[in-house]
């Protein structure tokens, strides 16, 4: 299914703009009241398309399909259904090009430095969990000789899945590739300001799977997500973005009792020794903080520890080296940083800039507010943020931002500054960077965190069980461990082995 036949299937609404329709029991679809939505490319503020604004009646279409198929698919061997995600796998591969540009054109992420290892992300994802599928097996249970105890890894039934628009091809793939690996149906609501590239992946899964197994629906998390999460037929939420948004999932799961997987926000902590300012350790800095993704990241380092007695001087370094990083347009390969989302995160990033400006303890080391003239005007482009500040308590140390904004805390003891990095509601991620391996894998153990990276601050990878803790969520993604635990059911099964002989009758 190419992305022109998308555009074909519903007539063209709000003037010129093509129309993307859902994807639901394997049809094309828009939504029962015909509305629509329209996606901007930040980068550029003009339009792209439309898509569905789906509602609880296209929701509940929607599950009712997935239910409808999930008997038939969760027979299907697992094997057969590895082999159609490598398959999968193939066809997003040869159109890698494709759902990149499309990444970076609604998502407002530089093509070069983020878009295009996202695309390869999804096919590897899919490549990934395709294989894993002989591995969806249980274990025999030594219970005597006249006993026979084994489990079953199965299939939970239709999972509801919620994705946002920060990396929504990558999230996407890491819930719909698991989950119908293990023989569930899916139905996926994508991000309303990032549906597109989501739809193009849907679209080759449809050339392989069948009808009802993926369904994808568009629109508003009001309107849309809240009744797919509240829908008696969902049998299994997963769900990536806000914590505020985590918990309300977690509150409509809980009155049927479903199993949820919550992967939320983050204020990661960066611990930085003495022994570390070095090119290398300021290198990683850039990456953890993932300004070359505006920092919309949930495991962007945010708060950056520098010891005291290095504070000036790696700061000077980490100025000059993200301030030789080039924000433009996204769909340019010259761009190393993209735009924000939509005008509100814009606003929202903008906000927490002039907090810090306004503060009177902080001290501006790089960036501010967006220029008022120029070409960065034609987007929402924010300047890489840096502040320098004594405190871990204000705000800007404290709440999420999802914007290019770090705050940079002097330290001295090292049990003071596990305390400041623990010191927090968040526990995604964290980064330690010390020559002193013994130093380094200390505090690694000592931070609250699901996942800390030592040396190195680069992004997940597939294998590796991901996940928060706190309140950055419940459960793992990515791994093996991940697809076990979040999308199938544990059957034990007792067989007594020492039935007698039958009676004989005389």
């Amino acid at each position: 299914m190419t992305t022109g036949a998308l555009e074909q299937t519903v007539p063209a609404a709000a003037g010129h703009l093509p129309a993307r329709p859902m994807l639901i029991a394997g049809r094309w679809c828009g939504a029962v009241a015909g509305e629509m939505l329209v996606v901007e490319n930040p980068g550029r503020r003009q339009p792209i398309c439309t898509v569905p604004r789906a509602r609880a009646e296209d929701v509940n279409r929607a599950v009712e399909a997935a239910a409808q198929a999930f008997p038939g698919w969760s027979r299907v061997p697992a094997r057969d259904r590895g082999r159609l995600l490598l398959r999968i796998a193939d066809q997003l591969e040869v159109r890698q090009e494709e759902l990149a540009r499309l990444i970076a054109e609604e998502t407002g992420n530089a093509l070069r430095t983020q878009a295009r290892g996202e695309a390869k992300f999804v096919v590897d994802a899919f490549r990934y969990f395709g294989g894993l599928a002989s591995e969806l097996r249980g274990t025999t249970l030594p219970l005597g000789k006249d006993m026979l105890s084994y489990t079953r890894r199965e299939p939970i039934g239709v999972v509801g899945a919620i994705v946002p628009w920060n990396a929504p091809a990558q999230l996407a793939s890491l819930k719909i590739a698991p989950a119908v690996c293990a023989g569930n149906t899916i139905v996926l609501k994508a991000a309303e300001d990032a549906p597109v590239a989501v739809l193009m992946i849907a679209g080759v899964c449809q050339d392989h799977l069948p009808p009802g197994v993926l369904n994808v629906v568009t629109g508003y998390g009001a309107e849309c997500g809240a009744p797919l999460a509240e829908h008696p037929l969902v049998r299994k939420l997963s769900f990536t973005g806000s914590t505020a948004v985590g918990k309300s999932i977690m509150r409509a799961a809980s009155d049927r009792l479903a199993p949820v997987s919550l992967e939320l926000g983050g204020k990661s902590p960066s611990i930085v020794f003495p022994d570390a300012n070095e090119a290398w350790a300021v290198d990683g800095i850039v990456a953890s903080m993932r300004f070359t993704r505006q920092s919309q990241s949930c495991t962007a380092g945010s708060r950056l520890f520098l010891h005291r007695s290095i504070f000036d001087a790696f700061l000077e370094r980490l100025v000059a080296q993200t301030d030789k990083l080039v924000i433009g347009d996204p769909l340019e390969e010259s761009t190393d940083i993209g735009s924000i989302i939509n005008a509100k995160q814009f606003s929202k990033v903008c906000g927490y800039v002039q907090d810090g400006l306004d503060r009177k303890e902080a001290r501006l080391v790089m960036g501010g507010l967006p220029p008022s003239e120029g070409p960065l005007t034609k987007g929402y482009y924010a300047r890489p943020t840096i502040f320098a500040d004594m405190s871990n308590d204000w705000r800007l140390a404290r709440e999420e931002i999802f914007g290019p904004v770090l705050v940079a805390i002097p330290w001295e003891d090292e049990a003071a500054v596990i305390r400041m990095a623990n010191d927090s509601h968040y526990g995604l991620a964290a980064y330690v960077w010390s020559r002193d391996i013994g130093q380094a894998l200390r505090t690694a153990h000592e931070v609250e965190a699901g996942w800390v990276q030592v040396n190195q601050g680069g992004g997940q990878m597939l294998g590796q069980s991901y996940g928060g803790v706190k309140q950055s969520g419940i459960g793992r993604e990515m791994s093996l461990e991940g697809m076990l635990d979040s999308f199938t059911e544990t059957k034990t099964v007792n067989v007594n082995l020492a039935v007698p002989p039958p009676e004989t009758r005389h």
